[in-house]
């Protein structure tokens, strides 16, 4: 009964935060290209840290919305930005064929764009600045962080890391990491390589491995890989994070 109680309480707390976060579409410039996004403001005049959203394969899709609300209601402003220019689907072919027509170079230089954009709001310290993804998304969060040091905390959800020393040298930002054992593109391998390497450099780096999940076990959507209870620690790993690299 105690336990229902405080997870009814927590529904309520969290309720009642989801219903002062407000959003709005937004538009900035990434070079020569105007690059859309949804911008949610937390309750508040801040100003507030900020995270840049970056979306799965499947492009800036409803579920991907909910995570940039949910971390608003935590206090956070959130930027979702739409990296495939108004394309989403819930097709698996046609989200590959999306993906492989997004350049990696026009990707993060929208990204980086995005922090340059939340850098110029009145609701936003620009001194605490952040990024997170999933999958497709979580491979560019993490080329975010090479590319832009201004980052200090970044959250990478079974996303391809980068390997060459260089780039790793470049990254800035703390690394959280949350992996899937049976992930058959981001092997177990990859993960603990990448984590040493950071680590040997002194970088600021946390992943974990779960060991009976697979790719995209945080995402509902994903019927006969979606791990709750997986994806219930990760989210709390993810709310410790951030809130201890950008909030203090």
């Amino acid at each position: 009964m105690k336990r229902l109680f405080v997870l009814a309480s927590c529904f309520l707390l969290t309720s009642s935060l989801l219903a002062a976060v407000r959003s709005k579409d937004v538009a900035f410039k990434s070079g020569d290209e105007t690059v859309h996004g949804i911008l949610y403001l937390p309750d508040g005049a801040g100003p507030h840290p900020a995270i840049v959203v970056i979306h799965e394969w499947w492009g800036l899709v409803p579920w991907v919305k909910e995570q940039a609300a949910n971390l608003a209601a935590q206090g956070y402003v959130t930027l979702a930005v739409d990296l495939y220019r108004g394309k989403s689907t819930t097709d698996p072919e046609v989200a590959h064929e999306l993906m492989r027509g997004l350049p990696q170079d026009r990707g993060v230089r929208d990204l980086v764009s995005a922090v340059n954009y939340l850098k110029t709001l009145k609701s936003v310290d620009p001194n605490r600045l952040g990024a997170v993804g999933w999958c497709m998304g979580g491979g560019f969060a993490a080329a975010f962080a090479v590319a832009d040091p201004d980052l200090k905390a970044v959250a990478i959800n079974y996303g391809s890391l980068p390997t060459d020393p260089a780039s790793l040298g470049m990254i800035h930002a703390a690394i959280l990491g949350n992996f899937g054992a049976l992930d058959q593109g981001i092997t177990p391998q990859d993960v603990n390589d990448f984590a040493s390497a950071m680590r040997s450099m002194g970088k600021q780096v946390n992943v974990k491995i779960y060991p009976d999940a697979g790719h995209a076990f945080e995402n509902p959507n994903n019927k006969n890989g979606y791990r709750a209870a997986d994806t219930r620690d990760a989210m709390e790993r993810m709310r410790v994070f951030f809130r201890q690299n950008l909030q203090g």
